[in-house]
């Protein structure tokens, strides 16, 4: 019989080695091939681009704050001083065209008072402590006030303060509606962004298609603090008798940012 070349033992050993080797390299191949694509994304390639607007708005709304305090020597003695001062403050707001609504408690403390009496201490002899010893209560009442006409503000406050209010404070003009400026402000972002979105595309060379994705960060309006009683109770000395205060309320900007996704084509 003619020997051949798979004839031998000895070569068909090497061959079913090599065929295994062969084998396994390829399974190790595609195994790391494998591992790698998962590495890789596949989907469409988007740009993001955001876009910015703003607008101006004159406020048309004003809010402050004040508190009144009273003692007593006893909790209801302290509460019907409180309530008297309190009912003085309301009647007036109510003269100048407050209304019942627009009046708003936002605290209301009653606890009592203490002070500090040393004992006797003779002369050259041992001196014991002093104690803590009950001195009446006191009741502290905070309320709020929004003030719709705002070339009130200014005599509000200084008549809230005539009539015994401290800690006069928090003092800042707003919009009450924003709705609309909101959407105004929302228009001009998303057109701030179809602007960047024509410059991309011409800087970068590509054509962006549809859009794939929006979100809107949405800025809510920057009210105004006028300085007056901000950062500290006002004393009633300093507020009492007072002529009224010019308060210019300013302008109000609503911000909205936007941003929006497109595919490249």
């Amino acid at each position: 019989m003619e020997n051949t070349f798979f004839g031998s033992k000895g070569n068909r050993t090497l061959v079913t080695i090599a065929l295994i080797a062969l084998i396994l390299a390829l399974s190790s191949y595609a195994y790391y091939a494998m591992k790698q694509a998962k590495y890789l994304y596949t989907g469409p390639v988007t740009i993001s681009v955001m876009g910015e607007g703003e607008v101006m708005a004159v406020p048309d709304i004003g809010q402050f704050s004040f508190s009144v305090t009273a003692s007593g020597t006893d909790a209801k003695q302290a509460q019907e001083a409180s309530g008297k001062q309190i009912n003085s403050i309301l009647a007036f707001l109510k003269d100048k065209g407050v209304e019942e609504k627009d009046v708003k408690t936002e605290n209301y403390n009653m606890y009592p008072k203490y002070k500090f009496e040393a004992k006797p201490c003779p002369m050259n002899t041992y001196c014991p402590p002093g104690e803590q010893v009950a001195d009446g209560f006191e009741v502290t009442q905070s309320i709020s006030v929004k003030v719709r006409n705002l070339d009130n503000s200014g005599d509000l406050i200084a008549g809230v303060g005539d009539l015994g209010a401290t800690n006069i404070s928090n003092l800042q003009f707003t919009i009450d509606d924003t709705d609309a400026l909101k959407a105004e402000a929302r228009s001009k972002a998303i057109a701030n962004a179809k602007a960047k979105k024509e410059a991309l595309s011409k800087d970068l060379g590509v054509k962006l298609g549809k859009m794939t994705g929006f979100y809107e960060n949405e800025g809510m309006p920057v009210p105004y603090y006028n300085g007056y009683g901000i950062g500290g109770a006002m004393d009633e000395m300093s507020v009492k008798s007072v002529e009224a205060p010019s308060l210019p309320t300013g302008e109000n900007t609503v911000k909205s940012q936007v941003t929006i996704t497109y595919q490249v084509r």
